[in-house]
């Protein structure tokens, strides 16, 4: 322990001699204060002490004072209170008050060495212990982090994965990537306006582009067919909301977008299918999406007739508000400007004019 700083603070000058030869003759580097308010100045410009020992009674700033504020601006700094004083109150005040030990005079030189050298190695272990907490939260910090870009690394290949999905769907159906990609901006938009959530964003965002997922299934001679679909082949276009469901239930992390997908053709009014469902009953995301695709496929071209206007498109979601869709989301629809939605499709047009091939087809629902 040689070396270690020693603050000896009292206001008679035999008592500080008499404590600081004790000390450095043990090896101890010992620092002699008159009072409390000059300890005080010497801690506040040099923290390096190991132990402070203090008289109780002292002119001016009493020991207790001087401790009180000693534990509140150094927690970790142990204090030995030292008093001629017999009085068990003044011990429990001084032990109350978070001194580390409190000595009787006259004491012995043994007794004083052996309090200082506990309250050394008191905060030795202390000091030790923060700086092990303080690496190992830098430790768990740091393997956080590694965890936080590994799982950001795997989210972008999940990511990877769907645009390889949707290509698939485009060699079945040239129209859906232009498709997908719109109604997945637009329920991005209006589910950012609702205030949602950036993780629950994600989930709605995956469902939407995967809606059509199911068509994979579907018999390109029904896909492809260019005239009318017969009851029955309407009732096998129909199955793709169930069969997108059973393609992606079973990935993990797009179990909850799944769910999007099966149910993105029911209405808010019990209507559509595959299950009949109706308001708070069909999935938050399902209905968000349900007024950006019909949204989208008003505004947009087809083979048998040329798009709505914006504000046409904005008429006809508002006049379906409470049948097909759900009110509130369309009130969140309609607080957003056409500029935005013109801007967000001209947006997402251009960067899907590159991969765009063929011609466009029918969009089967």
């Amino acid at each position: 322990m040689a070396d270690e700083r020693i603050l000896v603070v009292d206001d008679e000058d035999i008592i500080r001699e008499i404590i600081c030869s004790v000390l450095e003759q043990a090896g101890f580097v010992c620092h002699p204060m008159r009072s409390g308010a000059e300890a005080l100045q010497v801690l506040d410009s040099d923290g390096g002490y190991s132990v402070v020992v203090s008289d109780v009674i002292m002119d001016g700033m009493d020991g207790l004072t001087l401790l009180s504020k000693i534990r509140a601006k150094y927690p970790d700094l142990p204090v030995v209170m030292v008093t001629a004083v017999h009085d068990i109150s003044v011990a429990l005040a001084a032990i109350r008050n978070g001194a580390y030990d409190y000595l009787l005079k006259p004491f012995e030189r043994e007794q004083l060495l052996a309090s200082v050298r506990r309250a050394v190695e008191n905060r030795r272990l202390k000091l030790e212990n923060l700086a092990y907490q303080t690496k190992l939260e830098s430790l768990v910090s740091a393997r956080t982090e590694l965890l936080r870009q590994a799982l950001a690394d795997l989210e972008r290949s999940y990511d990877i994965t769907l645009e390889a999905l949707g290509d698939a769907l485009d060699l079945k159906d040239a129209e859906t990537e232009g498709h997908s990609k719109r109604v997945t901006g637009f329920t991005i938009a209006i589910a950012r306006a609702m205030g949602l959530p950036q993780d629950r964003v994600r989930i709605i965002a995956r469902g939407a582009f995967l809606h059509d997922i199911g068509k994979m299934a579907i018999p390109d001679a029904i896909l492809r067919k260019p005239g009318r679909l017969s009851p029955e082949e309407q009732a096998i276009m129909q199955q793709h909301a169930l069969l997108g469901y059973q393609m992606l239930r079973k990935i993990p992390f797009l179990h909850e977008a799944a769910d999007i997908v099966y149910s993105h053709q029911e209405r808010f009014d019990g209507s559509g299918y595959p299950r009949g469902l109706k308001g708070d009953q069909i999935p938050l995301g399902a209905r968000i999406f349900a007024v950006a695709d019909t949204f989208d496929a008003m505004t947009s071209d087809r083979p048998y007739r040329a798009a709505q206007s914006i504000s046409s498109g904005r008429r006809e979601v508002e006049r379906q508000s409470g049948k097909q869709f759900d009110p509130e989301i369309v009130k969140v629809f309609q607080s957003i400007s056409e500029g935005i939605w013109i801007e967000l499709r001209n947006e997402i047009d251009a960067q899907s004019s590159s991969r765009r091939y063929g011609v466009g087809k029918i969009s089967r629902n």
